[in-house]
């Protein structure tokens, strides 16, 4: 082990079931996150200051102040120039861990990029905070055999697992149908910090065993906690398997499918915004956009996204062609504003 290894990594390297061999081979490996909030926030610290040798974060959104309560990675001057989480996360994460190459990935996670941004990872870890996304995980790790870690915190309540495609049960046969409804978010009935370290450790520890080839000590639970409540149950999951699951056993990856659809209009629970993402990436010239826009009302931009306040909401655009619309959960009316502004 090269001797800047051996002193960063001393204490880790003293834990047995690490070592000098198990440090060597974590240098050597990919971890892709998924989401850069509350839970991949801690992730990405845990994983970057463990060095894991090449960490991808995956965001599609930016800082905001009500984030910082929770999001450990950034501050009050991020916010107020809303800059983009995965940017600001690899920034800061390179001054933690300047020998782990971090790549911060500006970017919706749908069908058209999954593979692109996850393929290629040796372990995929869950910081979004929707079902579908997770669901899309499941489809990239299942198709190509990908060991990832859910994992899900809200209020004071939290859970986790781990999924190893053709082993465990895949994520389709724990959770075979999305809940109905919006169900609850950090963004309509909160959440406290502790429930959030608490999970993304646990996932990180699983994330760590994984990459090290650990295998016998991986938890085999789905493990959940209330941690207000002072409840804790561990479900053995381990013989769960569906026989008929569409994804670990027809090889079905139906969210991996792309419609005739050109744009995803989503609705962002309780975050009154709609979320509208091209299937295939664009770029965006922010100068002609705001040379457009700065006569029918007020533009503010930063090198990584473009804000246009007009008509009582709140267009942000991303440099791959995301738009945020932000003022109004309905899809319908955001449709008309982009139509009227962007077109198609």
């Amino acid at each position: 082990m090269k001797h800047e290894h051996r002193q960063r990594y001393s204490r880790q390297v003293l834990f047995a079931p690490i070592g000098e061999t198990g440090q060597e081979r974590l240098l050597q490996k990919k971890a892709a996150i998924v989401g850069m909030g509350a839970l991949g926030t801690v992730l990405a610290n845990h994983l970057v200051r463990a060095g894991v040798g090449h960490v991808r974060l995956i965001d599609r959104d930016f800082v905001e102040e009500s984030n910082l309560q929770r999001q450990m990675l950034y501050d009050e001057e991020d916010a107020r120039q809303h800059l983009p989480k995965a940017v600001v996360a690899e920034h800061k994460l390179r001054r933690i861990n300047s020998g782990v190459a971090i790549e911060g990935i500006v970017a919706d996670l749908h069908a058209g990029n999954a593979e692109t941004y996850l393929a290629d990872a040796d372990v995929i870890l869950d910081g979004s905070d929707n079902f579908h996304v997770r669901y899309l995980i499941n489809d990239v790790a299942v198709k190509h055999r990908i060991p990832w870690v859910y994992g899900g915190a809200v209020s004071a309540r939290g859970m986790f697992a781990v999924v190893r495609p053709g082993i465990t049960p895949c994520f389709r046969c724990l959770f075979p149908h999305a809940p109905k409804g919006r169900g609850e978010t950090c963004d309509t009935v909160g959440v406290i910090g502790p429930i959030v370290h608490i999970v993304a450790s646990y996932q990180a520890a699983e994330a760590l065993k994984l990459l090290l080839g650990a295998t016998d000590d991986l938890n085999p639970h789905l493990e959940q906690w209330d941690i207000w409540q002072n409840e804790h149950l561990q479900m053995n999951v381990a013989g769960g398997r569906n026989p008929a699951c569409p994804a670990c056993v027809m090889n079905r990856f139906d969210y991996l499918q792309i419609g005739g659809e050109t744009e995803a209009f989503t609705t962002l629970c309780g975050r009154d915004a709609v979320q509208i993402s091209p299937l295939h990436p664009r770029p965006v010239d922010f100068a002609l956009l705001a040379k457009r826009f700065q006569p029918l009302g007020r533009v503010e931009q930063n090198p990584f996204l473009l804000r246009f306040h007009v008509d009582g909401c709140t267009l942000v655009f991303f440099r791959d062609g995301r738009v945020l619309v932000q003022g109004t959960s309905e899809i319908t009316t955001a449709r008309t504003l982009y139509a009227k502004y962007v077109g198609h």
